[in-house]
């Protein structure tokens, strides 16, 4: 038997053993072993190998039209764009920008170039010419797959590479639609290599230039189990998963998770978001599974969620962590616990709330089958009950990138120690369930007591005005910094003194005096273009105002008599 059918039936196991123990916890954590085969090409050994007449892909439009996907038809089509690939000259290790919307040449291209041994670079529509010329430039990108709108971006972005445009015909393009003439059967060039690079994803970038994380034929497939594992998934499932093509999560829920389940997974296109028009399409397509950023949960719970009257049995979040506000009023209305869970584009998921399990409020759960988390203190490196989340990599977990394309140093930095640290903080309790506190750099000093703006944020959400909030440190004479709130306001609130008062002193009676949030601006929030909200630009907003000593916007305690202690 070949190597790569070892991989596959080690792939199987692994799998099979996690839907067995799907809500036993204890025993996936202490039988799950990752598998480590030599050669390993998770479209051919595995993807290819459900076959059937089930859907792999279901999408609803806007309008109403939808299309479905079977496996079989999934496997023939890639079939065809792989060789018609191949026949355009994009070979093992050639780097493709894959620029498309949820379509399904999406699809169909990711499987196509994972066949091919081709390395993709997901990018959102939503990029620009200068952020495109940085991913063909650092990307060193062989190869583009747009749609036709898009193309027009290119044309400020030099290079020598293949231009494939998905839709009509754009001079200078390759149309997309002639692939449908190619083979439906695929013969590879030889085997693929599990180490060998897949995916390269440009990080979203919340406090710097993004990094080029890079993913293997293992790291990610394989790593994806423990996703599966995460959401429950299991064959027959109808997944949902709000986001957008080209961010990791994508790749994390619309592609391997319910595909290593044999799960469908579900698409609702829309142009704007509208609540009720999600739910009534979960409704009708009996939507069993469902996972959205806490940005979308925020907008749902606005809508009448009692509406669906049969709602999935497996509710997660991810993105940031959840509110236990939000938790609530989903288990109000649909009798289920949304489950959060924590990782990110250089993992798979490392820690969450699993099928089954307690949900401690406010915790996103306990390590995943596979993943050795420790808590270090920052600054001396020992284990701590609060610290820095980080993966043992004696051994090293499956779903963990191979490290920084070209920035060895940045590599070794953050796989000091024999660890590798995740810039992000959290706090174990004795049984083991992890709360998220920050990231590090985000995390803050107030009268010397350590500051999670989480949880300030998480108390400031409850109120009835606020539809977001960040959280970040104020320069202060006496204290050196106190807290300050940055308020997104619910429909039909304005932004006065008196919301100002009440969100003050609701956060007055409900957090410690020395969480106390002290200052109060109404504004938007600056944020990546993922949605991930960056709170270093506020900080820097609140050095630069204070040390201008220049008029700030916002409102203190001292506005409020009545607030003083």
């Amino acid at each position: 038997m070949s190597e790569v059918s070892n991989g596959a039936r080690e792939f199987r196991a692994a799998r099979d053993l996690l839907l067995r123990y799907r809500e036993d916890y204890e025993a996936a954590r202490r039988e799950f072993r990752w598998p480590r085969p030599e050669e390993f090409n998770w479209a051919l050994d595995w993807f290819d190998t459900i076959g059937g007449d089930r859907p792999a892909l279901w999408i609803v439009e806007e309008d109403g039209t939808e299309t479905k996907v079977s496996f079989r038809d999934m496997t023939r089509r890639s079939n065809r764009v792989a060789n018609w690939l191949r026949g355009l000259g994009v070979a093992r290790g050639d780097r493709l920008v894959l620029m498309l919307g949820n379509q399904v040449e999406l699809w169909e291209t990711i499987l196509a170039a994972m066949k091919l041994g081709a390395v993709v670079i997901p990018a959102t529509p939503l990029l620009g010419p200068a952020d495109l010329r940085d991913r063909v430039d650092r990307g060193r990108v062989r190869h583009v797959v747009t749609t036709s709108a898009d193309a027009a971006k290119f044309a400020e972005v030099p290079g020598d590479y293949t231009r494939i445009a998905v839709g009509e015909q754009v001079a200078g393009w390759l149309p997309y639609s002639d692939s449908a003439a190619a083979d439906e059967e695929f013969t590879p060039d030889g085997p693929t290599r599990a180490d060998d690079p897949m995916l390269l994803y440009f990080t979203s970038g919340t406090t710097a230039q993004p990094k080029l994380v890079e993913h293997t034929h293992s790291s990610y497939p394989i790593g994806h189990l423990s996703t599966m594992y995460w959401i429950g998934l299991e064959p027959g499932d109808v997944h949902l998963n709000i986001s957008s093509p080209g961010w990791a999560k994508h790749a994390w829920s619309n592609v391997f998770a319910p595909w290593n389940a044999e799960a469908t997974v579900f698409i609702h296109n829309y142009g704007r978001f509208d609540a009720a028009r999600l739910l009534e399409q979960m409704k009708r397509c009996g939507v069993t599974s469902f996972c959205a950023p806490p940005t979308v949960w925020r907008m749902l719970i606005q809508a009448d969620l009692s509406g669906l009257d049969n709602p999935p049995s497996k509710v997660v979040g991810a993105g940031e962590p959840l509110n236990p506000e939000i938790i609530e009023q989903v288990r109000r209305a649909w009798s289920v616990t949304i489950r959060d869970g924590f990782g990110q584009t250089e993992t798979s998921v490392q820690v969450a709330n699993t099928p089954g399990q307690p949900v401690r409020p406010g915790s996103m759960g306990r390590p995943l089958p596979g993943f050795e988390v420790e808590l270090l203190d920052p600054v001396t490196g020992e284990p701590a009950e609060e610290g820095e989340i980080c993966l043992a990599l004696r051994p090293r977990p499956v779903g963990l990138m191979t490290g920084y394309a070209d920035d060895a140093e940045r590599t070794a930095e953050v796989t000091r120690g024999g660890h590798y640290h995740t810039g992000d903080v959290g706090a174990r309790d004795a049984d083991g369930y992890i709360t998220y506190v920050g990231r590090t750099d985000d995390v803050f000093k107030a009268s010397d007591y350590r500051i999670s703006p989480f949880e300030l944020e998480s108390v400031l959400l409850e109120h009835e005005a606020v539809a977001e909030a960040a959280v970040v440190p104020s320069p202060d004479p006496v204290r050196l910094a106190v807290p300050k709130a940055y308020v997104v306001l619910a429909a039909g609130y304005e932004p006065t003194s008196g919301t100002a008062l009440s969100i003050l002193r609701f956060a007055r009676e409900h957090l410690a005096p020395y969480k106390r949030v002290r200052r109060l601006e109404f504004a938007e929030l600056p944020k990546t273009i993922s949605g991930k909200i960056r709170r270093v630009e506020l900080r820097r907003r609140e050095e630069a105002a204070h040390a201008d000593d220049g008029a700030v916007r916002e409102f203190t305690e001292a506005d409020f008599p009545e607030l003083k202690s």
